[in-house]
């Protein structure tokens, strides 16, 4: 039993070391099946990682605050007309 154990610890700690270079779960899946290790432990390790990976998550707000703010455009007044023409 305790040699199950320390190779479920070993699949997670492999399994979240490359998640974090960038590996995707389905690549490591295929690469740790294809090395020998039986597809329902690789199975309980991705899912164990998925579960322990979510707890350490940062929560996120779901909706943002919007706040709208009117812009006056700036308006220049300019000689008038009139006063090229002298009247």
């Amino acid at each position: 039993m305790f040699k199950k154990n320390s190779l479920m610890q070993e699949l997670k700690n492999y399994i979240k070391g490359n998640l974090k270079k960038g590996y995707t779960k389905e690549s490591l899946r295929w690469a740790l099946i294809n090395q020998g290790y039986s597809k329902i432990e690789v199975e309980k390790a991705l899912k164990f990682v998925d579960m322990e990976m979510a707890e350490s998550a940062p929560i996120l707000k779901t909706r943002p605050e919007i706040k709208y703010e009117l812009i006056e455009p700036k308006v220049e007044k300019k000689k008038g007309f009139l006063k090229f023409f002298g009247k």
